[in-house]
């Protein structure tokens, strides 16, 4: 999944909670994937309800939060994680999960900063800056 498109990308998460409610063998991702859900319940319905949420638009103006995209970013700092990349990630979350005594807490501030930096990415025109993206990670 290097590029899906926004239906691809929400047919993955719902596949793979279908598999977790089922017990059926998860596959590589999709046990990252179900770890990041398990720790959201907030998000249950909505995963057990794909006809309902497939097509469902999230405007941050209305004060939604788009849980597909809440969860992408959760595999993405894990998968950064996983190769320590950018370099220092990895040290740097675990400063901020023993500062606050919650790894999934880390993970939303870390997130804070990626966020930050996807923005102003598609903002200019240019490719993600690892560099500011990590000196972010490394302010909080």
């Amino acid at each position: 999944m290097f590029d899906p498109t926004r239906d691809q990308a929400r047919q993955f998460f719902f596949d793979a909670w279908r598999k977790q409610r089922k017990h059926e063998l998860l596959a590589g991702l999709e046990s990252v994937a179900v770890g990041v859900m398990l720790l959201h319940p907030e998000y249950h319905p909505v995963l057990d309800d794909p006809e309902g949420y497939r097509d469902a638009d999230y405007r941050p103006e209305a004060g939604a939060t788009n849980p597909f995209l809440h969860l992408s970013m959760h595999l993405a700092i894990e998968e950064q994680l996983s190769i320590d990349q950018p370099p220092g990630i990895r040290r740097e979350l675990a400063r901020i999960a023993a500062r606050l005594g919650d790894r999934h807490a880390a993970c939303h501030v870390v997130m804070e900063c990626l966020a930050e930096t996807v923005w102003q990415a598609q903002r200019g025109g240019t490719p993600p800056d690892a560099q500011a993206y990590l000196e972010c990670v490394k302010r909080r």
